[in-house]
């Protein structure tokens, strides 16, 4: 049986490095027989969270995330790195996803990101595993993807120029969908 997995990417931005990089990640898993089913948080408008909204009920945007997340087996997150962190958007949608029951325990994603500094978004990623962790999911440990210098990482037809980079994304979405499917079992 397939595996069900949602790809988040933390950008809001159209011609974002991290949907270039989700779309990579995307191949990769439906490649591997995997179904993807992607959110896209710029679509979903989701408030910023707020326990007075909450108490109100669930706006339809959080059911339909929230929804997703459940359908789900694995995560991909792309995430960029703002200020040595995650992207509001992203911190946004996984507080929204953990409410009210929390959607994402026991998931296993895959992280990885893009950005123009030199380190790629190596800190953003620490904060984004602690955060997961916190939720209870399970972040495939290696290897880790932060694409660097992405202005000039990406072909026109937006693929990785570095092929040991093509390697790691393989590896890394493998391994992640390879641990989601022992602890489906």
């Amino acid at each position: 049986m397939p595996l069900n997995v949602l790809a988040i990417s933390g950008s809001l931005r159209t011609a974002s490095y991290n949907r270039k990089a989700l779309q990579i990640a995307k191949t990769i898993a439906a490649g591997l027989d995997a179904v993807v089913t992607e959110i896209d948080l710029r679509e979903l408008n989701l408030p910023l969270y707020d326990q007075d909204i909450q108490d109100q009920g669930m706006p339809e945007s959080v059911l339909k995330l929230k929804a997703a997340c459940e359908a789900a087996d694995a995560l991909l997150i792309a995430s960029p790195e703002y200020n040595y962190s995650i992207s509001g958007a992203l911190k946004n949608a996984l507080d929204w996803a953990s409410r009210g029951g929390n959607s994402l325990s026991g998931k296993v994603a895959a992280i990885f990101g893009a950005s123009d500094g030199r380190i790629g978004t190596a800190r953003g990623q620490v904060h984004l595993r602690q955060v997961l962790m916190a939720l209870n999911v399970m972040v495939t440990p290696q290897p880790q993807v932060c694409i660097s210098l992405a202005k000039e990482a990406f072909n026109e037809d937006s693929s990785l120029k570095d092929p040991k980079l093509n390697d790691q994304f393989q590896k890394l979405i493998t391994n992640t969908l390879t641990l989601a499917q022992k602890l489906k079992v």
